[in-house]
């Protein structure tokens, strides 16, 4: 993001009373000016003027499009036009406020925003208060969260905003302190200055330093070493709340007369109603309020979420064929080879070629999908996690046939998402059911609904081929086939907006995306990756890191073998051919830490790997058990497998405004990496997924955790953060994958490597809720 190159003069006191200072990076540039508002308004309203850079991607002497233009950068220029609608307040009390326009699903990404502003304006960070804001469709694209860009694209707007802010306020103390603005310092939110030292809080200079029509103005940002805040080590702001169970989510919200809310589902994916047997004897049943027929199944209202259950168990439901009806495993995987693209001629060189298989994933967040709904005839107000409120609100306004203008959409804190909650399924679908009912709804899925109807990952072979001479590989080819990913949450019209200015050409969004987000980090010649996909029956998603895991570590298991029929030693092959010295220093911490090539049990080993995306790197090394007596564990109705003793993360995001949120997420995308190659995946038979809750689903449990874990976050090379949330995840699966296969001899081709132990008895579909389990006591420890 590039500074207005010629802001317009400025009176020297207003030079001097709104000037902070920013960072050179690591390329010298030094003090950067911009320009921002001071917004009318009773108390003290600012905002940032930014405006796309000129010419930012071109010129790059480089054949990977990912050096060109990224999928951050593309959101990050579509964000740009509207950061002066983004604004930060002082309050009265002394408090700063701002309303974030992205959702907080347990990233902490309210921390990391609050750290920005309480160092540009030097306020204690507790007094600064992130609240999410509604649904503004005025942002256009500012309001979508996703591909870890909050922090990319927000970084400079709230920032400038802040220091405008810090500004006015120092201006206004002038004035009632009778000192010069050089000589007052602003520090904890409190200005002091002045004869005999007087000092002056910022709540009490709020209504003064506001304007009655807005402003223009000059500021330049903190330098990096003058940084208290930015890049130390802050705990989350929300910590205690979330500990404590003081924290808000949206079922914890007192909307008044939203009763509990459920939906009978289809026994298949997408199935329709045809007709319900025993609508009177349900609506009769103990505290059931409403049943109707919906788009999705059967809607029931009641008391309480346990009536809903029992109601829902009763219906006598007669279903349409789904989008699926007949599908399996098989008969997808077919239909991946059959929408293979060619890789070309076999080279006459020698070469490396596999194809590795991805089944179906979970997208399920750990909060189940949910949502209230008030709908009267002339408006609507909903509340519920959502990544793209947006969007979300014009399709609520569509369906309910009402203006947008009549809906009010609020944005809660989600407990996790990591892709799902892009979709917004359960406003949607509350809504809907609010309106047939006339009455407010609070709308839960079941455990069981967000296995079986939820959004998945898609299943996807990825074929490789690498061709190499001497120690020398010559060309990489890659062909990624997938089950269609959804992407019509907001992402594919950035891409329709911006698809002029993109350098990959006249090409749909899934290609697009893929494009965008993939990179090549080593010097592999002649290279291509290329994306093809099928089959839109599925309720996909942008999972976390969304292509990139498979397609890293489809890769990165051929770079293993490349360097054994090469004769060198993985690690060492992947440094002599990385092309960027950041990724170099990354991959060297973590052998190093990792102590790389140690002398191990057999059975047992180490493994290694590299991904790099949104202008961040992470290198991930792991080791991994798979003697008998780890494998062989026993485990009541669960997968066991090999087990990950040991892991190394090496992280450079280039600048960790919350090194210590930057961890966390690092320990995240291991769990996940883990998951993805060892235990977690989707069972498809006769158009359904067999899991159908967190019982059956095997995400990394604590007998799979490494009891050892080092995050090493690497000191700031180009001054300005890259994205975390997602990037983790790609290596660490990549990782596990090479250890296991150096652990077991034999390369995995097809993940999670236990997809083929069913080890659980599947639960009926019809009715589509599993009763309760009653055995929770014997099973105590």
């Amino acid at each position: 993001m590039e500074p207005e190159p010629e802001p317009e003069p400025v009176s020297e006191s207003e030079s001097e009373s709104e000037s902070v200072s920013e960072s050179g990076t690591s390329s010298g540039i030094g003090r950067r000016r911009f320009l921002g508002y001071v917004l009318a308004a009773p108390a003290l309203v600012t905002a940032a003027q930014l405006a796309p850079a000129p010419g930012a991607v071109a010129g790059i002497p480089s054949p990977e499009v990912t050096e060109l233009v990224d999928l951050n950068d593309v959101m990050t220029a579509a964000a740009l036009p509207t950061s002066n609608l983004i604004t930060v307040e002082v309050g009265r009390d002394g408090t700063v406020s701002f309303a974030l326009p992205r959702a907080e699903v347990g990233q902490g990404i309210t921390t990391s925003t609050a750290m920005l502003i309480a160092e540009e304006m030097d306020v204690p960070l507790d007094r600064v208060r992130v609240s999410l804001a509604d649904a503004r469709p005025e942002l256009v694209f500012n309001q979508l969260t996703g591909a870890s860009n909050t922090t990319i694209s927000t970084y400079t707007p709230i920032r400038v905003a802040a220091a405008v802010a810090r500004g006015r306020l120092l201006r206004a103390a002038a004035v009632e302190l009778g000192a010069a603005v050089r000589d007052l310092t602003l520090k904890a939110g409190v200005i002091t200055g002045g004869a005999g030292g007087r000092s002056i809080g910022i709540g009490a200079l709020s209504e003064k330093a506001a304007s009655g029509e807005p402003q223009r103005v000059s500021v330049e940002l903190k330098e990096r070493r003058e940084f208290t805040v930015i890049g130390t080590p802050q705990n989350r702001i929300d910590a205690l709340a979330a500990v404590t169970g003081r924290k808000k989510f949206a079922m914890d919200l007192d909307v008044p007369d939203a009763r509990p809310t459920m939906v009978c589902r289809p026994p298949t994916i997408n199935g329709k109603v045809r007709s319900v047997a025993n609508l009177a004897e349900v609506r009769a049943m103990p505290g059931v309020t409403d049943v109707a027929a919906v788009s999705t199944g059967v809607a029931v209202r009641a008391e309480t979420f346990g009536q809903c259950i029992d109601a829902v168990r009763a219906l006598h439901v007669s279903w349409n064929p789904g989008s699926a009806e007949g599908k399996s495993d098989e008969t997808v995987l077919k239909e991946l080879r059959a929408a293979e693209l060619p890789l070309g001629l076999p080279p006459v060189t020698p070469s490396v070629e596999a194809t590795f298989t991805f089944h179906f994933r979970s997208n399920s967040a750990l909060e189940p999908n949910c949502a209230i709904a008030d709908v009267r005839s002339d408006r609507a107000e909903i509340w519920s996690g959502l990544k793209a409120p947006i969007v979300a609100k014009q399709a609520i306004a569509a369906r309910l046939g009402l203006p947008q203008s009549a809906v009010t959409v609020h944005v809660t804190e989600g407990g996790g998402s990591f892709g799902r909650k892009l979709f917004f399924d359960a406003a949607l679908e509350a809504a809907e059911i609010s309106q047939e009912f006339g009455k407010p709804v609070k709308l839960m899925w079941h455990r069981a609904d967000d296995a079986r109807q939820g959004r998945t990952h898609p299943m996807a072979i990825s074929r490789v081929r690498a061709a190499y001479l001497g120690k020398t590989v010559l060309s990489y080819r890659q062909r990624h086939t997938s089950v269609s990913t959804d992407l019509g949450h907001g992402l594919g019209e950035v891409f329709t907006a911006l698809a002029a200015k993109l350098p990959v050409g006249d090409i749909g969004f899934s290609e697009t995306f893929f494009q965008l987000s993939q990179s090549m980090p080593y010097d592999f010649g002649v290279n291509s990756r290329l994306l093809s996909e099928t089959d839109k029956g599925f309720n996909t998603g942008s999972m976390r890191n969304v292509y990139s895991p498979d397609v890293t570590c489809a890769r990165e298991l051929v770079v293993d073998r490349l360097a054994a029929k090469t004769g060198k030693d993985p690690f060492e092959f992947r440094r002599d051919l990385l092309r960027d010295d950041r990724a170099r220093a990354a991959l060297d911490k973590a052998a190093e830490v990792g102590k790389w090539s140690r002398a191990m049990p057999e059975g047992t080993a180490q493994g290694i790997a590299l991904h790099t995306e949104y202008h961040s790197v992470n290198a991930v090394l792991v080791e991994i058990d798979c003697r008998p007596e780890t494998v062989d564990r026993p485990i009541r109705d669960g997968v066991t497998g090999p087990r990950v003793t040991k892991a190394v993360i090496a992280v450079d995001v280039g600048l960790a405004v919350n090194p210590r949120g930057l961890e966390a997420q690092m320990m995240g995308c291991l769990m996940d990496g883990i998951a993805q190659t060892l235990t977690s995946s989707l069972h498809l038979r006769d158009g359904y997924f067999l899991e159908a809750s967190w019982d059956n689903y095997f995400y990394t449990r604590q007998w799979n955790t490494p009891p050892e874990l080092e995050i090493i976050v690497m000191p700031t090379t180009t001054g300005k953060p890259g994205g975390a949330g997602e990037l983790g995840v790609a290596a660490s699966m990549a990782a596990v994958a090479c250890a296991y296969g150096r652990a077991t001899g034999t390369m995995p081709t097809s993940f999670p490597i236990n997809h083929g132990t069913l080890s659980f008895e599947p639960k009926p579909t019809v009715p589509p809720i599993p009763q309760s389990p009653s055995d929770g006591r014997d099973h105590a420890r």
